[in-house]
């Protein structure tokens, strides 16, 4: 048991924390400013909560701040940021985007089996199961977490049953690998121009949309009053509550006509939450609603990130990572083989890092991480982490069902 259980305590040192790295990286002092060099603020409000878990302060196992922050305040954010998009910038990127995110799938596919024939050759008492107890079933749910997301998961687990006393071992890497790729994305950002520099990478095209959001954030931002404030919530909050509705009917009615709902993401809840929250803000981006980014629509999307962000923090604990070693070194493996194929990808196409982190984090993190990585390059390019998500989640289920095989073959 983590010292405070209390959610109302530990929101209350998230919120803490959030101001704390806010406020010290402001200060212009030398000491600040070269520690913020070397760790981002983004990754500090990430890191320092995940210290409080590691130390037993606060524990994600013990809270629901996590659940709330996915299901309130995650596709609040969403509505907020693509309420003011500039679509037909986002068209304009090009194709990079898509590719990178193809090339990470591919990782993803080809990275399990690679993992599992060269961590067998130094620890083979790691696929010693037998039956439904067999590693690659267990990684194969894996593969559908870091493809698609939590509804890929768990069709994986269904499709290929299994032993669920052993699963925990496998969440524990899914949390734990991929938590320290986004920690290392996160430090990378704060040197995103020397790494666009050795990719030869052609920024222009994100610049210029940036530029564009700036301008038309400039062009529109009025002083907001309490109405004005109350409005923003009201339409965001309010999106939230009817996507929910949406969901859930739409959630229900495929779980009643497909023969096995757990391997379906159609049935998935949050699969048409995240969807229908990003389709009615873009949707909301054609009207006069945009015009709600001059009271400060995205800066409230942000604070709705940033709090997401310390909830995904409390679920790092850097103390369990040698509990299943053998089964670790397969996720660090498969995660190693996932990023040198997406780092050679954007080298031969010269694309910029924005699309490597983001495009990687579609698969791996999906639609909870994404967005994050995408707006800490900046808020106008949440929308294109978010896209990108949902595309990872239509493929996680084919891509994990090819990868098992593949991890199956690997494992005799």
């Amino acid at each position: 048991m983590p010292v405070i259980t209390n959610d109302a305590i530990v929101f209350g040192l998230l919120m803490a924390s959030l101001a704390f790295v806010f406020y010290t990286s402001s200060l212009k002092n030398s000491f600040w400013s070269k520690f913020y060099k070397i760790f981002p603020p983004l990754l500090m409000c990430y890191l320092i909560p995940s210290l409080m878990s590691t130390f037993n302060l606060i524990s994600a196992d013990h809270s629901n701040l996590y659940t709330m922050a996915k299901n309130y305040l995650l596709p609040a954010s969403l509505i907020l940021m693509t309420i003011s998009v500039d679509m037909k910038g986002i068209v304009n990127l090009g194709s990079k985007s898509i590719i990178m995110f193809l090339s990470g799938t591919v990782g993803i596919i080809l990275g399990g089996p690679l993992a599992i024939l060269i961590v067998s050759v130094i620890s083979p008492e790691t696929f010693n199961g037998v039956g439904f107890q067999e590693a690659w079933r267990g990684l194969a749910t894996l593969a559908g977490s870091w493809i698609g997301g939590g509804a890929n998961q768990a069709a994986m687990l269904e499709i290929y049953q299994y032993d669920q006393s052993l699963y925990s071992g496998i969440v524990a890497v899914d949390i734990i690998v991929a938590n320290i790729w986004m920690a290392i994305l996160l430090m990378g950002i704060g040197k995103t121009k020397q790494i666009d520099k050795w990719l030869k990478a052609d920024v222009s095209a994100i610049e210029e949309l940036k530029e564009k959001m700036t301008a038309f954030q400039k062009k529109v931002s009025k002083e907001p009053t309490l109405k004005d404030l109350m409005i923003v919530l009201g339409v965001a909050f309010g999106i939230v509550g009817l996507s929910h509705l949406l969901a859930q009917l739409l959630s229900g009615y495929i779980s009643s006509i497909v023969e096995d709902p757990s391997t379906s993401v159609l049935s998935s809840k949050f699969f048409w939450l995240v969807l229908l929250a990003t389709t009615i803000g873009v949707i909301l981006s054609f009207t006069k609603a945009r015009d709600l980014e001059g009271y400060g629509a995205s800066k409230f999307g942000s604070v709705c990130i940033y709090i997401l962000v310390a909830t995904i923090g409390m679920k790092m604990d850097v103390t369990k990572t040698m509990d299943n070693p053998g089964l670790l070194a397969v996720g660090g493996v498969w995660m190693a083989i996932h990023v040198i194929i997406m780092i050679i990808t954007a080298k031969i196409i010269k694309a910029p890092f924005f699309f490597l982190a983001v495009g990687s984090k579609a698969n791996v993190g999906g639609a909870a991480s994404a967005p994050v990585i995408a707006s800490a390059f900046h808020p106008s390019l949440a929308p294109v982490g978010v896209l990108l998500a949902v595309l990872g989640y239509a493929l996680g289920t084919y891509g994990a069902m090819f990868c098992a095989y593949l991890m199956m073959l690997a494992s005799q």
